[in-house]
């Protein structure tokens, strides 16, 4: 089988490096895509009465004018379902799985091509509402985008591209419109036609004949023709659109509200993959502060590790057990990144954007065209999915990096036999190391921080968590003398190693096994320890 595991830079990944043997495939790519379709002009009032004015609609009519147009889309629905002899199925609740609700169709009766079902729910949405308010002590009529209610239509197809996706569609005015799309369904349709065998587990790869080969067809979904297929979506479904966009030569304005780039590290052995996820959870949930989840989603963190004082957000981190497998949850504000252990076959790090602008994409402003490009916040418009893609990837390998220093077999015991005794190395004499001491504690958790684990650490660094108080340059004179004899000790011990000609210094292979140990044993508690002694 033919597996190199090397990404477009050609750039093998430590983690996988150092779990290769036990490694069939790794696999990038976007896992699901949320696109909004909106007639963003609509959505101011002014517009609004424009419309309507070019349209003859009085305001007290726009009800009665809107609605006779939900009326046709929903008896278009109809009509389509009968013509396609598919189910058109009323959810009396939104929190009914839509997805489960179709497999089950599916399963009762298969469609290899073509409508699947249309789903009906009434959900939340912003609409119009014709209302009289008082200004300056006259009475007025003005219409007034609300939250509300409304029927929505999921029309459920097996796309010859996408595989099975969605279309939802607001029938109130001003009819926003969503498509989800499944990444790796629309990778299986390429590898069918390819003719590549695979295995999968709904949206996961267990294992693939030429993972290469299909990294490369996942890689051509960012070549995609996005405005006539999302035209030919729009004219199967809604082909009122037309129609409702004339009066003022309006069309959809195409976003991607959200998305999940998924990295997928499949194990040749499930055995292999039970006896390292957990050690992989408790590092995460112990080791990754906020100031490691910030610079993960691509935030900027000084190496000193403090959380810039403009950050008013929260960085929140949450545990579950999911029908896929165990789930650790980064977040940040709208964004997240999260690690599953997939049906226990693989795993997988993914990481969610609803919020780009936490990003930068080099542009240039919009709707200026003649301005030089600059690095600026990255934008929903789907000219930029392709730097999507690139920062999402990026974040998947920063958390993968920062795990590769996790699995390790040898007991505790046999790690720390030399370094908790004293030893000399060329004439010189350096004591042992106590981990449960309150000093050399936090000393080891702080060179085991998320930050220096990708950067490195300097002493000045170190100084900045062992004295968080300021003082005078006599007494930083002392401290730094101090750090400079900790940092020796710890390349004396072989947990250090200093980098040429820099100021710099990283944990060695074998201080990051150590040291990751030591603090998982720090953090045990007595009721898990007397189960493992039983």
């Amino acid at each position: 089988m033919k597996s190199t595991f090397l990404p477009p830079n050609n750039v093998i990944s430590p983690f996988v490096a150092k779990h290769a043997p036990d490694i069939i495939g790794v696999l990038s790519g976007f896992d699901r895509l949320r696109l909004r379709g909106t007639l963003r002009s609509l959505y101011q009032p002014t517009v609004l009465l424009r419309y309507l004015f070019v349209c003859q609609v009085l305001l007290k009519g726009f009800k009665n004018y809107a609605c006779s147009i939900t009326r046709r889309i929903i008896d278009h629905a109809r009509s389509f379902a009968t013509r396609a002899g598919r189910p058109c199925l009323y959810l009396p609740s939104p929190n009914i799985p839509k997805e489960e609700v179709v497999r089950q169709i599916l399963q009762q009766d298969p469609v290899e091509h073509g409508l699947v079902a249309i789903l009906r729910c009434v959900e939340p949405c912003q609409t119009y509402e014709v209302r009289r308010q008082s200004e300056g002590g006259k009475a007025q009529t003005k219409p007034l985008l609300t939250d509300a209610k409304c029927l929505h239509l999921y029309f459920y197809h097996r796309h010859p591209i996408f595989g099975l996706m969605h279309l939802r569609l607001q029938t109130w005015f001003p009819f926003q419109i969503e498509i989800c799309i499944n990444g790796r369904e629309w990778l299986a349709r390429q590898m069918d036609r390819a003719g590549l065998s695979y295995q999968r587990q709904n949206n996961y790869f267990s294992w693939l004949e030429d993972p290469d080969k299909a990294q490369q067809l996942m890689d051509r979904q960012l070549l995609c023709d996005w405005p006539t297929h999302l035209r030919r979506l729009l004219d199967q479904n809604h082909p009122l659109h037309r129609e409702i966009c004339r009066p003022l030569d309006l069309d959809y304005y195409w976003t991607c509200c959200e998305s999940e780039y998924a990295t997928d590290v499949m194990f040749r052995d499930p055995e292999r993959l039970a006896a390292l996820y957990p050690r992989l959870v408790q590092h995460a949930m112990l080791s990754f502060g906020s100031a490691d989840v910030l610079r993960f989603l691509g935030h900027k963190v000084p190496l000193s590790g403090k959380i810039h004082p403009r950050f008013q957000g929260q960085v929140l981190t949450d545990l579950k057990a999911r029908p896929e497998g165990i789930r650790i949850k980064h977040r940040v504000g709208q964004n997240s990144i999260k690690m599953y252990d997939k049906f226990g076959r693989g795993l997988r790090i993914e990481t969610t954007i609803n919020q780009p602008k936490s990003f930068r994409v080099f542009r240039r402003p919009e709707g200026s065209p003649d301005q030089p490009k600059k690095w600026r916040a990255l934008q929903r418009g789907l000219a930029h999915l392709d730097r999507r893609a690139e920062v999402s990837k990026a974040a998947n390998q920063r958390y993968l990096l920062a795990l590769s220093t996790v699995d390790e077999k040898t007991p505790l015991r046999q790690l720390t036999a030399n370094l908790c005794r004293p030893l000399r190395r060329k004439g010189r004499h350096y004591r042992a190391l106590n981990p449960w001491s309150p000093t050399d504690g936090a000393l080891l958790e702080i060179i085991s921080r998320g930050e220096f684990v990708l950067n490195g650490l300097r002493n000045r660094d170190v100084r900045a968590h062992l004295y968080p108080s300021p003082a005078d340059p006599k007494e930083q004179r002392r401290r730094a003398a101090h750090v400079t004899r900790l940092l020796t000790l710890l390349r004396a011990h072989g947990i250090l190693r200093k980098v040429t000609g820099t100021h710099l210094y990283r944990l060695t292979p074998k201080g990051r096994t150590v040291v990751t140990a030591l603090l998982a044993a720090r953090e045990a508690d007595t009721d898990k320890l007397s189960q493992l002694a039983v």
